[in-house]
């Protein structure tokens, strides 16, 4: 029989399991500019290959995502 921790645990692999195979992954032409109007740099472009928003929008469509909502 298991008991609280082993039940933990296997939701926590769960969760991981389920994280890892909804991750984003990036491919493409990154874009040299954001829809802000921003330049995306060099290193961005290099690191995450396809991408398009520079890294405050990018932050901000991450806390939307996540259900944050500006105030």
């Amino acid at each position: 029989m298991a008991d609280e921790i082993d039940i933990a645990q296997e939701r926590i692999d769960a969760d991981m399991a389920h994280r890892i195979a909804t991750r984003t992954v990036y491919t493409g032409i990154s874009a040299t500019e954001c829809e802000c109007g921003e330049d995306i740099p060099e290193g961005r472009r290099e690191a995450i290959p396809g991408v398009q928003l520079c890294v405050g929008c990018a932050e901000r469509e991450s806390l939307v995502r996540g259900g944050v909502r500006r105030g």
